[in-house]
C-alpha cells in the first residue's frame, strides 16, 4: 500500500480518535486475570491489539464484541496452558505483559513474533522476572524471542530498573499479584502509569509515588467497565498537521491526557504552536479532553531531552517533522530507546526525511534537525513501522510537490484508518 500526500488548501474539522493502544492492551490482559467480566468500550481494533486477543484466546480467554464494545470474561488467574505458540506479532506490550502474567502460572509456554518483534530486547524483563524465580529461557539469554516461559511460585523482589519503562514495570507489577511479599519497583524517571491506574480500578492495592511502586502479593482482581479515550500518541500526528499547515483549524475529540503521556503538548507549547485544551473531564480513571490546533503560528526549534523523553517517545518521529518546518534548530536527546522499537527509528527515520530535504543528522541518542526549509515532495518508505509511515505522510502535508510513502500498510498496528482521517480534514477552499 502507498500513502500519497500534497499540501491542503484547508486543513480543518472535527475528529474522533481510535480508542488508546496502551489501555486496550491492559484492560484485555487485567480483564482476563481477573473475576467476572470486564467491559471494554472503544477499545482499539487494530493489529497490535488483536494479537492481545489472539494469545488470550488460547489461553483459555473467552472474549466477545459487539460494536465498540469488548468483554472479556475473567479466568481468575486460572489461565490454562495454551496448545502451540502464543503469537505477539508485532506487540511488544503484548509480548512483555504476558511474560508477566505467565511467569507466575502452572504450565508452560512460549511467546513468539513476527521478524520485527524477534529483534527487540526482552532480557529487560527476563532479568527482575528470573529473580522472582521465573524461569524464561531464550535466544542470547532470553534476551529475544521465542521464550519458553516454565510458572514457578514467585517471591517479591526490590528492583531498581535502569531505565524508565512502562512495559518493564508492568511484566513486574502483573507477577508480582502472584508472588509471596511486598514487590517494590523503581525507576529513574517516571514512565507511563496506565497498569497502575488500572490495577487500582480492578481492585488491587499498590502504593504509587512517582517513580516508585510497592505492590502487594496473593492479591486478586475484580472485572470492570474500563471507557478507552482516544490514543494521544495517534492525535499527534494531526496535532503536529495541524501546527505546520497554515491557516488550519482541528478539534480533536475525548483524548487521553494522562500525564505521563502528554510530552508532545509540552513540547508543541514550547515550540509556539496555537494549541489549547478544551472540557478537561475523566473517564474512569484516566482524564480526557478535547485538543484544538489551529495554523500559522511560526514555530522555532527546542531541545528535548531528559525527563521529558518517556512522556513521548513514541511521538518523537512526528515532532521531528515539525522541527523540520520550525525556525532553527532542535536537539533530540537521551532518546536511545528509539533504536530497539518496531524499526531502528533513529537511523530509519533520518534516512527517510532525508530523501525529503530536511537537514537531519543522526546521533547515538537522538537526532539534531536544522528547520525552516520546506520539505521536499518525494518516495520514501515506512520501514515496516507505523509511526515513521504516518510521520513521513504527514511530513507531505507542507512539502512541496506530492509525497509517496511505500510500505503504508504498516499503519495497520495502530491505526487502520489513518489515510481516510487525514483525508477527511484535507479540502479545497470554499468546502
Amino acid at each position: 500500500m502507498i500513502i500519497i500526500t500534497s499540501p491542503p488548501e484547508h486543513f480543518f474539522g472535527e475528529m474522533d480518535l481510535p480508542g488508546d493502544k496502551s489501555i486496550t492492551h491492559r484492560a484485555l490482559l487485567l480483564g482476563s486475570i481477573a473475576r467476572g467480566v470486564t467491559e471494554v468500550r472503544g477499545f482499539l481494533d487494530a493489529e497490535d491489539c488483536r494479537s492481545t486477543i489472539g494469545c488470550l484466546s488460547r489461553l483459555g480467554v473467552n472474549i466477545n464484541i459487539r460494536g465498540s464494545r469488548l468483554f472479556v470474561h475473567g479466568r481468575s488467574a486460572q489461565l490454562q496452558a495454551p496448545t502451540g505458540e502464543l503469537d505477539a506479532g508485532n506487540s511488544g506490550t503484548t509480548a512483555r505483559l504476558l511474560v508477566g502474567i505467565l511467569a507466575g502460572s502452572s504450565f508452560e509456554s512460549v511467546i513468539t513474533g513476527d521478524s520485527s518483534l524477534k529483534k527487540r530486547p526482552m532480557r529487560r524483563i527476563a532479568e527482575p522476572l528470573r529473580a522472582m524465580g521465573a524461569h524464561i529461557i531464550g535466544p542470547d539469554d532470553g534476551d529475544n524471542l521465542p521464550l519458553l516461559v516454565k510458572g514457578k511460585p514467585l517471591k517479591a523482589i526490590h528492583y531498581k530498573s535502569p531505565k524508565a519503562s512502562a512495559q518493564v514495570k508492568s511484566a513486574v507489577l502483573l507477577a508480582a499479584l502472584q508472588a509471596d511479599g511486598e514487590t517494590i519497583f523503581e525507576e529513574p524517571y517516571q514512565s507511563r502509569d496506565h497498569t497502575e491506574l488500572m490495577l487500582k480500578h480492578f481492585g488491587a492495592r499498590l502504593d504509587t509515588d512517582s517513580c516508585r511502586v510497592k505492590i502487594k502479593g496473593r492479591q486478586s482482581l475484580q472485572g470492570k467497565l474500563v471507557p478507552v479515550p482516544g490514543d494521544i500518541s495517534t492525535a499527534a500526528f494531526f496535532m503536529v498537521a495541524a501546527a505546520i499547515v497554515p491557516d488550519s483549524d482541528v478539534l480533536l475529540k475525548d483524548v487521553g491526557l494522562n500525564p505521563t503521556r502528554t510530552g508532545v503538548i509540552d513540547v508543541l507549547k514550547e515550540m509556539g504552536a496555537d494549541l489549547e485544551i478544551e472540557n478537561p473531564r475523566k473517564w474512569g480513571v484516566e482524564p480526557v479532553a478535547n485538543i484544538r490546533i489551529k495554523g500559522g503560528s511560526r514555530l522555532r526549534g527546542v531541545n528535548i531531552e531528559g525527563e521529558i523523553i518517556p512522556r513521548l517517545i513514541d511521538e518523537l518521529p512526528v515532532l521531528a517533522v515539525a522541527a523540520a518546518v520550525a525556525e532553527g534548530e532542535t536537539v533530540i536527546r537521551n532518546a536511545a530507546e528509539l533504536r530497539v522499537k518496531e524499526t531502528d527509528r533513529i537511523s530509519d527515520l533520518t534516512a527517510q526525511l532525508s530523501r525529503l530535504g530536511i537537514a537531519i543528522s543522526e546521533k547515538d541518542d537522538g537526532f539534531v534537525i536544522k528547520g525552516g526549509k520546506r520539505p521536499i515532495g518525494a518516495d520514501v518508505d515506512s520501514c515496516g513501522d507505523h509511526r515513521i509511515a504516518m510521520a513521513l505522510a504527514v511530513a507531505g502535508l507542507v512539502a512541496r510537490g506530492e509525497t509517496a510513502v511505500s510500505g503504508a500498510e504498516a499503519v495497520n498496528i495502530s491505526f487502520p484508518g489513518f489515510m481516510q482521517s487525514l483525508r477527511s480534514l484535507c479540502s479545497k477552499k470554499g468546502h
